[in-house]
């Protein structure tokens, strides 16, 4: 892509969010479009976003499982930027058109006491982490999904591009020391409505969710950027995502982890 290529993506993922009007498969639009290009798409989709006032609150990184990379036929995780406005109280209720296709994952937020630069190590990430939290991510699609005419389906570009799909996250009030606990075994059992609709354990995430940090520190320092202190990171999602539809309530009990819900309007 050219950079009037990328500004141009990124402006159109932009107005999207504030339309709420999806955009088609930028993979569609541009075919030879590499995951270098998806990032740089979203630095200039994020780039719009903080130049309307949006403060960056954080990390997400995305497509840790292998189901996850195997239905996109990949091999490593993605990341995405976490804004303050995209933050939802738990027991809190999402307004109505907030959102073009809400789902929900379950996953452990990492809090940051001390900044993380790469090359880091998993004690790097232990010692630098001031608590683990249960938490909620709300994904979205700025880009559609399917083509309606040709039936493709979003690829790891697109998702990429919409700023690896996050746009809310929810975090329970429970604290824990991240060396108290071996992640590997913090479970959730998701549900909405009160119906179970996924279960899984923090070991699906790269088999363990502290070496999440540690993959999204070190990809961060190939472009001379860190972890802040005081900065939130989504580890990855250990289920599948939930649809969301108007008028659900999600709710992930994560046990003696603690417990973090939200409803939609």
């Amino acid at each position: 892509m050219t950079p009037h290529d990328v500004a141009a993506a990124g402006d159109a993922l932009y107005r999207a969010e504030r339309s709420q009007v999806q955009i088609g498969l930028l993979s569609q639009s541009y075919p030879d479009m590499a995951m270098s290009d998806a990032y740089a798409v979203q630095a200039a989709f994020c780039a719009r976003k903080e130049a309307a006032g949006a403060r960056r609150l954080g990390w997400k990184i995305g497509l840790t499982s292998k189901a996850m990379q195997g239905a996109l036929g990949i091999d490593r995780p993605d990341s995405g930027v976490l804004y303050d406005d995209m933050v939802f109280e738990t027991g809190g209720t999402v307004p109505a058109g907030r959102f073009i296709e809400p789902r929900v994952e379950a996953e452990i937020a990492f809090v940051m006491a001390r900044p993380l630069s790469g090359p880091v190590s998993r004690a790097d990430v232990v010692a630098a982490t001031a608590h683990v939290v249960p938490a909620l991510e709300i994904l979205d699609t700025r880009i559609a999904r399917k083509d309606p005419e040709t039936g493709r389906t979003r690829t790891i570009v697109d998702t990429i591009a919409d700023n690896a799909a996050n746009a809310g996250i929810v975090l329970g009030q429970a604290r824990h020391r991240v060396g108290a606990l071996d992640l590997r075994w913090v479970g959730a059992i998701l549900s909405r409505d009160g119906a179970v609709e996924e279960t899984g354990l923090g070991a699906g995430v790269l088999n363990d969710p502290v070496m999440g940090i540690v993959w999204l520190a070190n990809r961060l320092a190939d472009y001379g950027a860190g972890i802040a202190a005081g900065e939130v990171v989504l580890s990855g999602s250990f289920i599948r995502p939930v649809e969301a539809p108007p008028g659900c309530r999600i709710e992930a009990d994560f046990g003696g982890f603690g417990r973090v819900s939200i409803g939609f309007r």
